[in-house]
């Protein structure tokens, strides 16, 4: 069905909002952790600051993320496959040195099969323990090419940028990791464990009932799951209206590439 005047007009403040969010996401990331990295100086205050810079480090890491995987349903930038190309590749390079077209094809695989074998995310061996699916999740996506970029990363900024070992560990190190566990409890462990009661529908995932803030500050509003998973082409800022009841229909993915 063709677009109308008003779905055209949705899409531009949809790209334009996207847009804003992404680059305030994508900077201030590039400032806590060059701030944290490079210019961070230990004293009494760390008792308070260093913790503070952890936190927040962490969850603009879960923003980067967040940004890429719209990208990956191309609902960033709507019927723009290159701009959201260009856009993922660079926050998943930010975040570990990821492959945006590797990624894209395993979260397609995980929303065609969410909750079975055929799904990446997903670990079908009982009981679905936490421990258990999270190593399963962290090594189907952190490989041999992610640790060399890490590695080459590290040695440029010790012995070219001389940041110091400690910097390095607390402020890069410890929020990165902190973050792969942050957005697998939230968006993955939470919406697609099995429980007692049966899922709704085919798409295999729950949502929490949390408040907009609670929901914003643990993963971007990715813990309203089954609405993400039902529409798919909303972005994550958009996702407590459908969550609201927002009459939005169920769609498939944009597409992210060509």
């Amino acid at each position: 069905m063709p677009m109308t005047g008003n779905d055209v007009r949705d899409r531009k403040r949809q790209a334009l909002v996207g847009v804003f969010l992404a680059a305030c996401i994508i900077s201030a990331w590039a400032l806590t952790h060059i701030g944290g990295v490079f210019f961070y100086e230990w004293g009494p205050h760390s008792f308070i600051t260093a913790p503070l810079l952890i936190a927040l480090n962490c969850w603009l890491y879960v923003g980067l993320f967040i940004v890429a995987h719209d990208c990956m349903h191309g609902s960033l930038v709507p019927f723009r496959p290159a701009w959201n190309k260009v856009i993922g590749q660079t926050c998943l390079l930010l975040y570990a040195g990821f492959e945006f077209d590797r990624l894209n094809r395993k979260h397609h695989l995980h929303h065609r099969h969410s909750g079975t074998e055929g799904d990446p995310d997903f670990d079908a061996r009982p009981p679905h323990g936490f421990l258990a699916w999270y190593i399963s999740f962290f090594t189907e996506y952190f490989g041999w090419k992610q640790l060399a970029f890490i590695a080459s990363v590290t040695l440029v900024y010790l012995f070219v940028f001389q940041a110091s070992y400690a910097n390095l560990l607390v402020f890069w190190a410890l929020p990165a990791l902190l973050s792969s566990v942050q957005l697998f409890y939230f968006g993955t462990y939470l919406p697609h464990r099995p429980g007692s009661s049966p899922f709704a529908d085919r798409h295999r995932a729950r949502s929490n009932e949390w408040h907009w803030l609670a929901s914003l500050l643990t993963c971007f509003h990715f813990g309203y799951h089954h609405e993400h998973h039902v529409h798919p082409s909303v972005p994550w800022w958009r996702l407590p209206n459908a969550r609201n009841g927002e009459n939005y229909a169920e769609t498939p993915s944009l597409p992210a590439e060509g």
